[in-house]
This record gives C-alpha cells, structure tokens and sequence, in this order.
C-alpha cells in the first residue's frame, strides 16, 4: 500500500501555545489521524501548556500532557495550507495561497477546567466543520 501525502496541513497560532492552540491540534491530530498534518505555535511561548487545558482534553479522551508550546516561525506558517489565528493579532505572517482563519475563543490562561470546558467543546465542533471543509476540498 503507498503512502499517501496529507490532505492538508494545519498550524493553529495563539499567543502562548499553551491552551487553545494545543487543545485544537490536539482534537484534529485525534479526529483526523495521519490524514492531516497538525502544528501549533505561538507568537509568545508559554513555560508549558495549560494545565486545565489538559485536563479538560483528557477528559474528552485526548492526552496533550507530552505537548510543549513552540514558537511561531514564517517557516511554519509557509509550509501549512490553512493558518488558524486565535488571538495573535499582528504577529502572524501572511503567505499568499494560504487560507487564514481567525477563531474568536475566549482564553483559557489562568482559568479553572471548569472555564475551560466550553473552549473546548467549542474548538472540538470548529474542529469537525474544518475536517468536512477539508474532506469536501479532497473530494472535488
């Protein structure tokens, strides 16, 4: 069987790379498995992901507690066909012939799993809608 290229690839961009971002790479990685290429970055990186961000995905089943925020390169936002900004304003770079998102999510930094939870039910359904609009581009 020959392996075949990704569909897409994603780089989801906040500020720290420490919630959003990494609770949206997580649920795509998990919901799409090797179909689609998944980064994340940050404009500013975090020390390490948000700790109620973890437990909120573990909770739906996906570990990112290995997850370490990265910073955001032009290389990565180059080599990625759909950026998704949540919140980084300015700091992103823009490549033509990439298709740009901007998901308003409240932060979740320094929020309780509690706060945290209808971020991430919000990023999971987000998530679906771009796995379809992906799925429909490949099937064209």
């Amino acid at each position: 069987m020959s392996t075949t290229a990704p569909a897409a690839s994603v780089l989801f961009v906040c500020v720290h790379n420490a919630g959003r971002s990494q609770m949206a790479a997580g649920f795509l990685a998990h919901l799409a498995g090797d179909r689609i290429e998944v980064r994340s970055a940050g404009s500013i990186p975090a020390e390490q992901v948000n700790p109620s961000a973890v437990e909120a995905m573990k909770e739906a089943g996906i570990d990112i507690s290995d997850q370490r925020p990265k910073v955001l390169t032009p290389e990565a936002v180059q080599a990625s066909d759909y950026v998704i900004t949540m919140g980084c304003g300015d700091a992103c770079p823009v490549f033509p012939g990439r298709t740009y998102l901007d998901w308003a999510l409240e932060d979740p930094a320094g929020k309780g799993v509690e706060a945290v939870r209808p971020i991430r039910d919000e990023i999971r359904s987000r998530i679906e809608a771009l796995i379809a609009e992906i799925d429909a581009k490949q099937d064209q």
